[in-house]
């Protein structure tokens, strides 16, 4: 699900587990974000309240509001596709 996601697309690390068959294993969709070796669009996986990944905030804002995602305050507020949604 994580090389699926389309630009503007913005969805939780539990969203990916659930699909995955995984649910409640949103810690593990994190850990493979930060560990893989494989180019993955990172930048559209936050967490459930939309915060953005502690560290990166700068280079993900500046990637998701690229793709028309609006961020305030750390968080994503609205976004063309997926749980944030317009």
């Amino acid at each position: 699900m994580i090389l699926a996601l389309q630009p503007g697309e913005v969805v939780s690390y539990g969203d990916i587990a659930e699909v995955a068959g995984y649910p409640k294993q949103s810690r593990l969709v994190g850990r493979i974000l930060s560990t893989s070796d494989l180019d993955l669009p990172w930048w559209r996986v936050v967490n459930a309240a939309g915060r953005l990944v502690p560290g990166s905030e700068r280079e993900q804002t500046q990637l998701l509001h690229a793709e028309d995602v609006v961020i305030r305050q750390g968080h994503v507020r609205s976004a063309p596709h997926g749980r944030f949604g317009a």
